[in-house]
């Protein structure tokens, strides 16, 4: 069942974008067309902006928190988070420390989504060993889930120095932080989420999203064995709006492939075909591309099939440019928006 008070969302990786002439932004100029994608977010009256952690040259934001605390000086109402922070390379205490205090500045709309990644670099950046890549990621949950509870901390592992006893300032100002913990495709990780009694985040980005029903009724079910409260379900998923379906289509094309096609030649995939493109746009395809109508037709189906309660739209992809992210977003506020609701009201 879909939640009553269903949310929609954007996130971004802070991808690299072109200028008028087809160059390349400079990153510092990036960071500011963000922020001004989240003001903007924020005026249309959308519930939630999230921003990805990246160490690489094609994305210009490595530490979310502090965008986020420039986007909470401009905004009133949205809450304001991570896709994802990375915490597997991350110390759980200093997480929660930055995220508590983007709660205070931002007057109580932090959250945070907790996840491995899909990049690996942050690894060897901080000196970690990709083969301690689970443990590191089941140990630092555990500690960021004593964090949570904002009491004394008494935790000890191997890949950080134990803790006894020890406060983490500062707490929140009311109640607790809302923490969300990605899943891409491992029911081990659905399973991990619902140990932890936190939100699920289910990545999805390519496929059909309806073959995800299995995760979040395996999700349910362990909620209910760990013997905790039901919790939210959020999807995050790829997409791009224009006027028409055929617009958005070869607007998004040549940049969702380069960004494909650059990602791919490190990790061996065949480069993308139109076929493939099409295939993934398509009405059952986890890519919600095309005009209003069209993806809020594609999010209200997914929002009921998996029993959502929020839907985040990744809208950068690649090189696509400001100016066309920013009319994504506005369509993303004006029509799909009201019109996901419209459609939920009624079934």
């Amino acid at each position: 069942m879909v939640d009553a008070d269903f949310e929609l969302g954007l996130d971004t990786f802070g991808d690299i974008t072109l200028d008028g002439e087809g160059l390349a932004k400079p990153a510092a100029q990036v960071i500011r067309d963000v922020v001004e994608q989240a003001v903007l977010a924020d005026s249309l009256g959308l519930d939630y902006f999230g921003i990805g952690e990246h160490h690489r040259d094609d994305y210009a934001i490595s530490s979310p928190d502090m965008v986020l605390s420039a986007i909470a000086g401009q905004t009133k109402q949205i809450r304001l988070g991570s896709a994802v922070t990375v915490l597997s390379s991350d110390d759980p205490v200093r997480v929660f420390q930055r995220f508590s205090t983007l709660d205070a500045v931002s007057s109580g709309r932090a959250e945070v989504t907790l996840g491995r990644g899909s990049f690996t670099e942050s690894f060897p950046l901080f000196g970690l060993d990709l083969e301690q890549y689970e443990e590191l990621f089941e140990e630092k949950l555990a500690l960021f889930a004593e964090v949570l509870k904002q009491g004394p901390v008494t935790w000890s592992g191997s890949t950080r120095a134990a803790l006894a006893d020890q406060m983490v300032y500062p707490h929140l100002e009311k109640g607790r932080l809302k923490s969300w913990v990605a899943v891409g495709g491992s029911p081990q990780s659905v399973v991990r989420a619902a140990h932890y009694g936190m939100p699920l985040m289910l990545a999805i980005i390519g496929g059909e999203p309806l073959q995800f029903a299995p995760f979040t009724d395996l999700y349910h079910r362990a909620l209910k064995e760990f013997g905790q409260p039901e919790q939210p379900i959020g999807v995050h998923s790829p997409g791009y709006i224009a006027e028409t379906d055929e617009q958005a289509m070869e607007e998004l094309w040549p940049h969702y492939a380069a960004a494909h096609n650059r990602i791919g030649r490190d990790r061996g995939w065949p480069p993308l075909t139109r076929l493939q493109f099409n295939a993934t746009a398509s009405p059952k395809g986890a890519l919600m591309v095309g005009s209003p109508e069209t993806v809020a037709r594609k999010i209200t189906t997914v929002a009921k099939s998996l029993g959502l309660s929020r839907f985040d739209l990744k809208y950068s992809h690649g090189t696509l440019p400001h100016e066309q992210l920013m009319r994504s977003i506005e369509l993303y506020g004006t029509q799909v928006a009201p019109l996901v609701r419209e459609n939920l009201r009624k079934a």
